[in-house]
């Protein structure tokens, strides 16, 4: 048997539960992971409380969408039993095995942790896919609003890495960490705009927004070529500026591109609290509660 975190129904956390169920069998150009790690994200309590729309549930669902582990059936791909890998587990992060689509999978560098690399199939990914989007050139600007958060950050260091001016809308209490790496780092709130004419008189080439509502609103206006916006949370507001939801491209391409950068120090992603499988409920209020400061990890092996 393997455990599992799971919900049983749409709701609080009351619909939470460990289950023990049979090791899941890999079927074609799949591979049966031993999870070392699994990153814990928002989306993961949004999906259990029916934010995001899903069909009934009518079996407990495994939670969570990113892990990395030790591959240990299936070879499909160019994978082997013994890899370490990492990716997006069709069947549940919290959980001592896990089923991995291999177009899904990538192999975890040397130089990155297993905790590690359970935190870059969301957020470092994400940030890939629209820096990607926006294809700015070498020297142009980019104004990332919420740049404090995990995808921002993400963003914003592959950004300076590809040479771009990042400018990045976020709270003052993380103004002074944010331009240590070299961030314009500008307050949000009422005014922003005008503050960010203070940094950048001619506009900004790019938007890569996380916030949405008001705050995409308020600094639509600024873009030098309407349209060049992409979001990751607010595609109604986007479109109304010429702008679009980020394009995820999801494979090994982008997963093999983010664990390189992860092994070159380009990225590099700030886990603030790990928990054990069998606090795997404590982990997700600790995201919830949305105190958490940077990536909340569950360990699953040693």
């Amino acid at each position: 048997m393997s455990k599992a975190y799971a919900f049983t129904a749409y709701g609080g956390p009351e619909v939470e539960t460990f289950v023990d169920r049979p090791r899941p069998a890999p079927g074609p150009g799949q591979l049966l992971v031993r999870v070392y790690a699994a990153g814990v994200n928002p989306s993961d309590w949004k999906r259990r409380s029916g934010i995001f729309p899903g069909p009934p549930v009518t079996e407990p669902l495994v939670l969570g969408s990113e892990a990395a582990g030790i591959v240990e059936e299936g070879d499909g791909d160019g994978f082997a039993v013994g890899d370490a890998v990492f990716g997006y587990p069709a069947t549940g992060a919290y959980a001592e095995h896990a089923l991995f689509p291999v177009e899904l999978t990538a192999r975890k560098p040397e130089a990155v942790s297993f905790a590690v690399a359970a935190t870059l199939p969301v957020a470092a990914a994400t940030a890939y896919d629209g820096v990607d989007n926006l294809d700015l050139p070498e020297g142009a600007t980019i104004l990332i609003t919420g740049v404090g958060g995990g995808v921002g950050m993400a963003a914003a260091q592959i950004a300076l890495h590809r040479g771009l001016v990042v400018i990045g809308t976020a709270s003052a209490a993380k103004r002074e960490f944010l331009e240590s790496l070299g961030i314009r780092a500008v307050a949000y709130g009422d005014g922003v705009a005008d503050r960010i004419r203070a940094v950048a008189p001619d506009g900004v080439d790019g938007i890569f927004d996380l916030i949405g509502g008001p705050a995409l609103e308020a600094v639509g206006g600024l873009l030098r070529q309407p349209g060049r916006l992409v979001t990751a949370t607010d595609p109604g507001t986007a479109g109304r500026l010429g702008g679009a939801m980020i394009r995820r491209d999801r494979g090994r391409r982008v997963l093999d591109e983010v664990g390189r950068l992860t092994a070159e120090g380009v990225l590099k992603p700030t886990i603030t609290n790990t928990y054990p499988l069998d606090k795997a409920g404590d982990a997700l209020r600790e995201v919830e509660s949305g105190h958490a400061r940077g990536k909340v990890v569950i360990e699953v092996a040693a």
